[in-house]
Order: structure tokens, then sequence, then C-alpha cells
């Protein structure tokens, strides 16, 4: 028998992505493609598996280390025939610019050099770094050549013009983080006092000692749960956003997917309402292509989308993501029921890969049986719409001769105004009510 070591795969890029979880110990037993570890980047949580059969004789990483491409994480003992390390898929890496954007009101979070020393000088190919100012670049360089930092966090000080001997770090044996170079900024921008909030002229809320008052638990937020608030954040500063509110009746819909139960147990699924409102979707995006685009070349140009891609919000332990379901217009109510069980269960096990969260071109947030009458969804840049789904509720409408009840939903549509006008956005949602309302329409 021999003794193989498993390094990390490719992961799109990520050069801090964090240990959250181990799943084995030494003395396991672990099979072909069994996960070892969960890692949590700024893009996904994610399993990496073992490329290796047999047993586990030492684990190289804790919770908490910051791992990249190549990083050791267990030895195995091999009792197989080890998979060879091209034999095992990539993870897809996220495009920055349409599945996660990043936060540009501070400082644009770029993937950290992993935690080992020896690894500080690698750099993602395929990324190309705009030249700097040849003085600023030695100026820098030259007096931050000791200094504990990857090329990313380098990369950022230049930018920014952010002295690294100045900068407090936190990470591993000091190690400048994004975080640090972030934080400097913003004390810097806020006369040297720490703020939450704030940037592009907007005055910054105060941090307040919150235990005077009282009893307290302060807990850390997870990367997911953070970079959704700062893509939120982003949206909202940057997207004129309007809403409007529509209600679907959706009575024969109810009725007919009911009916399906029988046949759903069969196929050992279930249909929720969810893969209805998706379809209903694709083809009021194939109808209305303003509402199937992104802005390009800072609204230059509209590029208009030929495939559907709808994202759906799933609400997990850490946080709100956004798996994409693919060309949602070339599947049956079916395939779209089993999509969205699967994805959401992954979803909750931190089991998406960066793939899973890219390409979308619109987003349907539902919050089911949660309640509610209605919110205002915000748009998931770059995409240009949202769709908003409430709670439905069995309300009585005149049909010209009496009230009869029926079965109603709240549906909002936000849309970025830059792109999509009040006309756009009325006729989509006109038309998707109406195909909600008679899903016959759907099979046309």
């Amino acid at each position: 028998m021999s003794v193989e070591q498993v390094t990390v795969p490719d992961i799109g890029g990520a050069e801090d992505a964090e240990v959250i979880e181990l799943l084995v110990a030494v003395g396991d037993k672990v099979e072909l493609d069994q996960g070892l570890i969960v890692l949590e980047s700024d893009k996904a949580s994610m399993e990496i598996p073992s490329t290796a059969a047999g047993t586990i004789v030492e684990v190289l990483v804790a919770e908490g280390d910051q791992l990249a491409e190549g990083s050791p994480v267990v030895k195995v003992e091999v009792t197989g025939q080890a998979v060879a390390e091209d034999d095992v898929p990539p993870i897809q890496e996220i495009d920055q610019q349409e599945a996660q954007p990043a936060l540009k009101d501070v400082v644009k979070p770029v993937a950290e050099a992993p935690a080992i020393p020896k690894r500080e000088s690698f750099e993602p190919q395929a990324e190309v770094e705009p030249s700097p100012p040849a003085t600023t670049a030695a100026s820098i360089e030259s007096d931050t050549a000791d200094i504990y930092a990857g090329p990313a966090a380098r990369r950022i000080a230049r930018e920014f013009g952010v002295p690294l001997g100045q900068v407090e770090g936190t990470g591993p044996q000091g190690r400048i983080l994004k975080e640090d170079l972030q934080q400097f900024v913003q004390k810097s921008l806020s006369g040297g006092v720490a703020t939450t909030g704030g940037g592009a002229g907007i005055p910054a809320v105060p941090e307040i000692d919150f235990g005077k008052f009282g009893e307290i638990e302060v807990t850390q937020r997870s990367k997911v749960d953070k970079l959704t608030a700062n893509n939120m954040h982003r949206s909202w500063l940057n997207v004129p956003h309007v809403t409007q509110i529509d209600e679907a009746d959706i009575t024969d819909m109810e009725a007919f997917r009911k009916g399906l139960k029988v046949e759903a147990e069969k196929r050992g699924t279930r249909i929720t309402p969810l893969p209805f409102l998706l379809k209903a979707c694709a083809v009021a995006l194939r109808d209305n292509p303003r509402l199937n685009s992104s802005l390009a070349r800072g609204g230059e140009d509209l590029v208009y989308k030929k495939y559907i891609h709808i994202g759906m919000a799933v609400d997990t332990p850490a946080g709100l993501v956004v798996p994409v379901i693919r060309d949602v217009d070339r599947k049956t109510i079916w395939e779209l029921a089993a999509e969205v069980i699967e994805l959401a269960s992954r979803a909750r096990n931190r089991k998406l890969s960066p793939g899973d969260l890219q390409g979308g071109c619109f987003t349907v947030s539902s919050l089911g049986n949660i309640g509610g009458n209605g919110f205002t969804p915000i748009v998931n840049t770059p995409e240009v719409g949202i769709l908003g789904v409430s709670k439905a509720a069995i309300k009585p409408v005149w049909n010209g001769a009496d009230f009869a009840p029926r079965t109603l939903l709240p549906v909002a549509l936000s849309y970025d105004h830059r792109a999509v006008n009040g006309g756009d956005g009325g006729r989509f949602l006109t038309q998707l009510v109406s195909l909600l309302s008679d899903i016959r329409q759907l099979s046309l």
C-alpha cells in the first residue's frame, strides 16, 4: 500500500477559502469522491472530495485555516486505485460580474493569497493585472517586501494607495487580509473612527457599545452572509429601483398542482408552486427580452441573453444564496420540480459549487408560507429584474354576478429603471399574472 496526499483542486481561483468544517479524522475509512473538509470562500461553500480510497493517516489542516488550489488536505493510505488529479472535475469559477457582484463602495473584494507563506507568489494565470504607475509600484513594493501579505492584498494596496506598513494584519501569523485593508480605508475616510456602512458621501452609522445597555451575544457572520449583505448594499446604492405589484389568481393552478400529488409520489418527488412560477417567468422573459438583459460598459451597452437561466433565493443557516437553474424554458414542470428540490437541499447542506451560482438572468425570491402580503425585493445585479412572491390567500373576487372565493398570489416585480421602463415592467408582470392564472398557456 502507498500513502497519497490529497490536495485542494481548482476552486475557481479563490485564494482565501477558509476551512469551516472537518468531515474526517485519522483512522477513518474514505471512498473516492467522499467529502473531506468544507471550504467557504467569498463565492460559495464547497466540500473537497477525496481523490483516493483508503484510510486517513494524517489530517493536514484545521478549522480556520486558509487554503488555495494545491494546498495539502489529508494523507490517505491507499487501498484502491487512486484517481488521477486530471480526472477530478474542476470547480468552475464564478464570474464576479455576473454571479456575485463585488463590493465597490470601499474596496473590491479580490481573492486573497493562501495562508502558506511558500505560496505567496501564486497568482492565477488567467487574471490580468493592470500595471500601476511605475513610481507608485516601486515605492510600495520596495517598502513592503518583508510584510506578510499575498499578491491579491498587495494589488489592492497598490490600487488604493494603501501603505501596507500601516495596516494591522488579523490573519494567521499576522497576515494582512482584504478585510484589514477595507477597515483601514474605512477608518481613513472617517477620520480614524471605525463605522458601519457609509461611503460615497453617505453619512455613516457610528459604532455603538450595545453591551452597556444589557446582556448581548456577539457572533461572527459567515462569508456568505457578509457577501450577500455587501451585494445588496451595492445594488441598492447603484440601481434605481422600481417595484410593480399585482396579484395572480392561481385557483386553477393550485387545483391542477394538487391533482398531481399521486403522480408526484410515483415519481418520488413533490411539486410546489415554484416550478410553475419559474416556467411562467421563463415564458415572460422570452417575450419581454428587456427583463432578460444586463447593462455593460458602464451602461453604454445592453446585453440581450439568448438563454434563460433563473436563480432562486434559498434561505440557509449560512445566509442567503441564489443557485441558478439553467435553461428553464426548455425543461418540463417535472424536471424543474426535481431540480428545485435538489438545489435547495444542496444549498442548505453547503454542497453547492461556484458554478451553481453562476449565469443567472433573473431571480425569483419566494417567501412561500412564511407569510406577508408583499415585499419589495432588491435586484440581484447585474441582472435587471427580480420577482418577489408572498403567501397566497383566499379572497372574495367579483365575477360580474357575485363574489366568489379565489386563491390570489401577491407578486412584486423590482427592476433596474436604467434598463427597464414602466412599460416593459408592466407588460412583463401582466403576462406573468395571465400565465399563472391560466397555466394552459405555458404549453403554447
